[in-house]
C-alpha cells in the first residue's frame, strides 16, 4: 500500500507546478482522517475515510481499509467535499459587450477564450459546469477526451430567442432573415414561431446539446429588449419544452418577471433563470413542478452598474438601473420561501474578470443568505439539476454528482479549514471590480479531483 501523508506519492509527483495535465489516479485511492461536508448536511462528518474506486466513490465509514497497492492521503482532518458546479456561465463570451462580440470577434478569439475559462473553472474547484448559451457539443468533447482541462460540461448551444428579443445580437440595420456573426457560429438563433423553434431545439440538441436555452424575457446587456417583455409566446415555450422532452431532457428559461416566470412553470420549464421577481406563490408553484432556480446575486449590487457590458452600453445601463429597483424584493422572498435554488455566476468577460466575479458570487450567497444555504446550492442542488438532463442526453450517466455518496462521481475537493464555517477557504472574496488578481488556485484548496483523476494537490 502506498501511503502519503501529502501528496499522491509518485504518481503526483509527476506535477511539476500546482497545475498541468491531468495525472492519471490509481485504482483506489482512501482519503484516511477527513471531515466531510456531503453536500447537503449542516453539519461535518468527522474523523471519517472515503474511498475513490476508479472514478466512483466506492466506501465511506471509519476505519476503511484497502488493498495492497491503493494509494493513501491523510487528510489530517481537513474538509473533504463535493467538487463544485457552476449552473449559469458562458464560456464563449470574452465581452467586453455583445456589440463588440457581433462585430470583430471570430471561431478563434470564441474557441480559445471558452478553453481558458473551462480550465479557470476546474482550477477553482468546480468540477462540474452548466453553459447557460453559446457552447455546444465541441468543447465539451475536448474536455471529455482529456485535450483540455475543464469541468464536466454541459452545454445548451444556441441560445434561442426571438427577433429584438435577448438573444438578437445583430446590429441595428441588419434586415430580418440576415444571418449574425453568432449564428454563423451556432452561438444563438434567431427563432420566431412554433416551427422556427422547433427546428432551432432539434438543431442544438444535434450539435451536443444537453439541454435548451430559451430567452423568455428581456435583458439588461442586450440592445433591443426591455427587460419587462415577454419575448416568447406559449406556443413558442411550448415548443421547445416538447422537443426537449422528447429527449428526455428539459428547458431553462431566461426569465426575469413574474408574469413570465409562471408561464415558463406552466409549459413546463424546470430552471428558471434569473427569476428576479420571484414570489412565494412562484415557489409553490415551482415545488409542485420539481423545478429550480439559479441567480446572479450580484445584480442586486452597486456593482452591477461598473459590468463593461453593462456601464459601456447607455441602454443596458438605464436597463440595469430599472431592473435593481423592479428586483428589491427577491431576497426576502427567497429567505421566507426557499426554493431550489443552483449557484449562478453569468459572467461574460475576461478570464480574470470571470474569475472575480465567482469568488464575489461565492461570497455573496454566504453574505444574502448564510455558509450552508450557499454551499448547498454550489453543490448537490447543481447535481440535481445536471440529473434532469436524462439517461440519453446526460453526458456523465454513471453517478450522482454534487455529493458525497457511495456511488456517486470522485468529484473530491479536499480544504483547509470548514466553509461552513468560512467561505474564503474556497476564495470568496468580499470585493468584486477592485479586488485583487485571484491565484490560480484558491490555497485553501489543497485537492482537486475530477472522476477519480487529480489535477492538483498542493498537500505537505
Amino acid at each position: 500500500m502506498r501511503k502519503l501523508s501529502g501528496g499522491l506519492s509518485n504518481i503526483v509527483v509527476l506535477l511539476v507546478a500546482i497545475f498541468a495535465l491531468p495525472v492519471m489516479a490509481a485504482d483506489k485511492v482512501l482519503f484516511k482522517n477527513v471531515n466531510i461536508f456531503d453536500g447537503t448536511s449542516d453539519k461535518l462528518a468527522k474523523g471519517m475515510d472515503v474511498l475513490v474506486e476508479g472514478n466512483l466513490i466506492g466506501k465511506i465509514g471509519k476505519g476503511l481499509s484497502v488493498d495492497e497497492g491503493a494509494t493513501v492521503v491523510d487528510g489530517k482532518g481537513r474538509t473533504l467535499m463535493p467538487g463544485m458546479i457552476e449552473n449559469h456561465a458562458h464560456l464563449m463570451l470574452m465581452g467586453p459587450s455583445l456589440p463588440a462580440m457581433e462585430g470583430t470577434s471570430t471561431w478563434e478569439d470564441f474557441a480559445i477564450h471558452g478553453t481558458k475559462m473551462a480550465e479557470m473553472y476546474l482550477n477553482q474547484g468546480f468540477t462540474t459546469l452548466r453553459d447557460a448559451g453559446g457552447g455546444n457539443g465541441g468543447l465539451q468533447r475536448a474536455i471529455n477526451s482529456g485535450m483540455i482541462p475543464g469541468p464536466r460540461y454541459y452545454p445548451s448551444a444556441a441560445f434561442i430567442g426571438g427577433r429584438g428579443g435577448h438573444a438578437d445580437f445583430a446590429n441595428y440595420t441588419a434586415p430580418i432573415g440576415e444571418s449574425s456573426n453568432m449564428s454563423r457560429l451556432n452561438m444563438a438563433v434567431e427563432a420566431d414561431g412554433r416551427n422556427e423553434v422547433l427546428k432551432a431545439a432539434r438543431n442544438n440538441f444535434r450539435m451536443g446539446a444537453s439541454q435548451l436555452k430559451v430567452m423568455q424575457s428581456g435583458g439588461v446587456v442586450s440592445a433591443f429588449d426591455p427587460w419587462q417583455m415577454d419575448g416568447r409566446t406559449a406556443d413558442e415555450i411550448n415548443a421547445a419544452v416538447e422537443i426537449a422532452e422528447q429527449y428526455g431532457s428539459y428547458v431553462m428559461a431566461h426569465s426575469y418577471k413574474r408574469e413570465s416566470m409562471i408561464g415558463a412553470l406552466e409549459a413546463g420549464v424546470k430552471s428558471l433563470e434569473h427569476g428576479f421577481m420571484y414570489d412565494c406563490e412562484i415557489g409553490k408553484l415551482m415545488e409542485k413542478k420539481g423545478a429550480y432556480i439559479t441567480t446572479n446575486l450580484t445584480a442586486f449590487i452597486p456593482g452591477l452598474m461598473d459590468i463593461p457590458a453593462v456601464k459601456n452600453v447607455p441602454a443596458s445601463l438605464r436597463k440595469a438601473q430599472s431592473a435593481q429597483i423592479a428586483f428589491e424584493d427577491y431576497m426576502d422572498n427567497m429567505r421566507q420561501c426557499p426554493a431550489k435554488r443552483g449557484f449562478h455566476t453569468d459572467c461574460v468577460g475576461s478570464v480574470e474578470e470571470c474569475n472575480k466575479q465567482i469568488h464575489h458570487e461565492q461570497f455573496l450567497n454566504g453574505d444574502f443568505f448564510d455558509n450552508h444555504t450557499a454551499l448547498v446550492a454550489m453543490t448537490s442542488v447543481g447535481g440535481e439539476i445536471a440529473a434532469m438532463t436524462g439517461e440519453f442526453m446526460n453526458p456523465y450517466p454513471d453517478g450522482k454528482l454534487g455529493v458525497i455518496e457511495e456511488g456517486a462521481y470522485a468529484d473530491i475537493l479536499l480544504v483547509d479549514g470548514n466553509p461552513l464555517k468560512d467561505l474564503s477557504t474556497l476564495g470568496a472574496h468580499p470585493k468584486w471590480f477592485d479586488a485583487p488578481t485571484p491565484p490560480d488556485s484558491p490555497a485553501g484548496i489543497v485537492l482537486i479531483m475530477k472522476d477519480g483523476v487529480v489535477y492538483k494537490n498542493t498537500l505537505k
